[in-house]
């Protein structure tokens, strides 16, 4: 990115995240509902911790740390960086204040802003991967509060406004020829490391669908006793479904309604199905006689023509390991612990969603999830 264009990414970047903060009350932005997720406090803290730890320290000189307290506060899981405060108990951090937390980001943009004319190659690299950090810190802060929001009797809406509707494409098959395909970020561009190396794979000839599953689409699995046929489940998906006592889709209320950002709404039949896990997504592949892609699939297929939803409403589950490309190699320093170290135990997602701030996704982004998380904006499309 050149050093003209660098300044308004920045200041839009830190902008936007106030902007989705300034609906929530102090008490909003306290809340912490599982261990997975963080307050939107911690949120704001966090992504000004990363510029400040990784950008100002190192590369402006006789820059002053806003709290030498708060480090261990705001780490989230870089261990080379000294000791953190437990992931499950941010909800417990009461001090400090939302106040406090705002002004320690007006304390870091300054020193960014200061920094910024005269910084280095490797100092704007940095700056770059702290923006799109911070992207991917926005969409976690409406993914948090809206799962904190599920948990409170009155479901309030995060916005009151109603929801766009948009009425989904007929489905239809996009058949790939297959064959050698180029994956991974061609460069030009940001990307993040585990987008690399650029590498060919082998894919054979697939058809995948031009939409996603829609909300009646799975109503009709419920229907047919999706979440009772164990036949249709992997052991561990079954597993889970039997522990947690799974029925519908994580927001689905049993009045049949659906709970979103926008508060209590009657379900969209035509809308893309969300909030799902892994597991509940290769059971509705399994009963609608299809399977899941495999990242390799989804990213060779987004650019056919009538490949739609690519990007703009839920991240779609593969059936891809999250694992490295080969001639992977982390980064040298802490930024290395950014995405290798997590490289297990997880299922890739591809796109992006209603959630995901614009220009942040492309075609070879990968999300990646546990395969029983069902708090994101994450959904299901098929292929054969």
């Amino acid at each position: 990115m050149s050093t003209a264009t660098l300044p308004d990414l920045l200041r839009a970047t830190r902008a936007h995240s106030l902007a989705l903060a300034a609906p929530l009350s102090g008490e909003d932005a306290q809340l912490q509902s599982m261990p997975d997720a963080s307050p939107a406090k911690w949120h704001l803290a966090h992504t000004t911790w990363f510029f400040e730890t990784m950008v100002l320290l190192p590369w402006l000189p006789d820059y002053c740390v806003f709290d030498e307290r708060w480090p261990r506060l705001f780490n989230s899981y870089y261990e080379s960086l000294g000791p953190r405060h437990a992931r499950p108990q941010r909800g417990l951090l009461s001090r400090p204040s939302l106040a406090e937390v705002k002004a320690y980001r007006a304390h870091v943009d300054a020193a960014l802003a200061d920094l910024l004319p005269h910084a280095p190659a490797d100092a704007c690299t940095l700056i770059e991967l702290g923006c799109h950090h911070e992207q991917q810190h926005q969409e976690l802060l409406l993914t948090d509060i809206l799962h904190a929001f599920s948990c409170n009797p009155l479901l309030p809406a995060y916005d009151a406004a109603a929801p766009q509707k948009a009425a989904a494409p007929e489905q239809a098959w996009l058949h790939h020829t297959g064959g050698i395909v180029d994956i991974g970020h061609a460069g030009g561009d940001f990307a993040f490391d585990n987008e690399g190396p650029r590498h060919q794979a082998l894919v054979t000839p697939f058809e995948i669908s031009n939409r996603l599953v829609t909300c009646g689409e799975f109503a009709d699995f419920i229907d047919a006793g999706g979440y009772r046929e164990p036949l249709l489940w992997l052991s561990d998906g079954w597993a889970t479904v039997q522990a947690q006592g799974w029925q519908r889709p994580a927001y689905w209320l049993e009045d049949g309604s659906v709970f979103g950002l926008h508060g209590v709404q009657a379900l969209d039949a035509n809308a893309p199905v969300m909030q799902l896990s892994f597991y509940e997504a290769c059971a509705f592949a399994e009963w609608a006689g299809a399977r899941l892609p495999t990242e390799f699939e989804w990213e060779a297929a987004c650019g056919l023509p009538g490949f739609a939803n690519a990007a703009d409403q839920a991240w779609q589950w593969t059936r891809s390991s999250y694992a490295p490309y080969p001639g992977f190699k982390p980064a040298a320093g802490a930024v290395g612990e950014y995405n290798g170290k997590f490289m297990v135990g997880q299922q890739v997602l591809r796109g992006g969603s209603l959630a995901t701030p614009a220009g942040h996704a492309r075609p070879s982004y990968r999300n990646f999830f546990p395969p029983a998380a069902r708090w994101q904006f994450s959904g299901v499309r098929l292929a054969r």
